[in-house]
């Protein structure tokens, strides 16, 4: 079980590396992953899962005790993303099909590794967990509406079926593992060091295939792209920050959201777009997923340097015992 321990730990830190090795792989390798597309949902829902058995009533108290907090974070994920993604298509003027990826990647949840980055930044664990399960939860109904709502006119986006899609991906899996955490209770602790390992395969996985799947069109466009996507998310924590100190929250609280904000369910992004249009649209997803666990390391570094006041330690202190 130690080792266990010491793997996952050493896998979850190394995240970004993994990812970016699978992604060259992926890159130069395409044949080895093309075939691979269709498990890209079945990874997917893997993760979630996995994110199901994790979760306990305590990762959701934090809507009783700071409701206004936690429709802060959600709101600004739904808002500010997806707003952002749609003025950077604008201003560049990119492909209908990848603005519509930046888009897509843009509308979905927050990633269950801003989680982890949050405690790094030394920031509020208990409302970042809380955001991200709720704006996972709210996924269904929110990512296709705003996609019908900020997609090219020209390309056809079924409302229904994306929700269904997101259903059986995300809701269907996470539900399974609250369950299966209900009922095995105190045995769940013999799982839960694996599931790092088991989220960081899904992942690379899923963008190792979208780079193989795109390998063509990523030696056209490969540099917008990345450029975009930086700058998509680089603008989504700042804005995120800067949003939370408007509304006079704490400095953890202010980490927690600027890290929602800015990270995203990139493989939600990735599996939807294989799924309802071109494997194209995928390839924002897969680039984001790559690069905002580099940010996000990088960040982290930045955030867990800032001090918190007294009373603001205390709460990251309570927040702490909930990881």
């Amino acid at each position: 079980m130690r080792v266990l321990n010491l793997l996952s730990t050493f896998v979850g830190k190394t995240f970004a590396i993994w990812t970016l090795l699978f992604a060259v792989l992926g890159f130069v390798f395409p044949e080895v992953f093309v075939s691979l597309k269709g498990i890209i949902t079945y990874l997917l829902g893997i993760i979630m899962f996995g994110m199901g058995l994790t979760l306990t009533p305590h990762d959701f108290s934090e809507v009783v005790k700071t409701p206004l907090q936690v429709l802060l974070g959600v709101c600004a994920q739904f808002i500010v993303m997806p707003l952002l993604a749609l003025a950077l298509v604008k201003i560049f003027n990119i492909d209908p099909l990848l603005a519509l990826g930046i888009v897509l990647v843009g509308s979905c949840p927050g990633g269950t590794s801003s989680n982890v980055i949050t405690y790094l930044s030394k920031g509020d664990v208990a409302l970042s967990v809380t955001i991200t399960s709720i704006s996972t939860l709210l996924s269904p109904i929110m990512t296709p509406l705003l996609i019908q709502l900020l997609a090219d006119k020209s390309i056809d986006v079924s409302f229904y079926a994306m929700m269904m899609s997101i259903v059986n991906m995300v809701i269907v899996p996470i539900v399974l593992g609250v369950i299966v955490r209900m009922v095995l209770r105190s045995k769940v602790q013999y799982v839960t060091p694996v599931l790092p390992l088991i989220s960081v395969f899904g992942i690379v996985m899923i963008v190792s295939i979208v780079v193989g799947l795109n390998q063509v069109r990523l030696k056209e466009t490969g540099m917008l792209l990345i450029g975009l996507v930086i700058l998509h998310n680089t603008f989504g924590y700042v804005i995120g920050y800067i949003v939370a100190r408007m509304m006079g929250l704490g400095l953890a609280q202010r980490k927690a959201i600027a890290i929602e904000v800015g990270m995203q369910n990139s493989g939600l992004g990735a599996s939807l777009a294989v799924k309802h249009f071109d494997p194209i649209v995928a390839v924002p997803s897969a680039i984001f997923s790559v690069w905002h666990n580099i940010s996000g390391a990088i960040l982290a570094n930045i955030f867990a340097r800032m001090e918190n006041s007294s009373s603001e330690e205390k709460t990251l202190k309570t927040s702490e015992k909930l990881v």
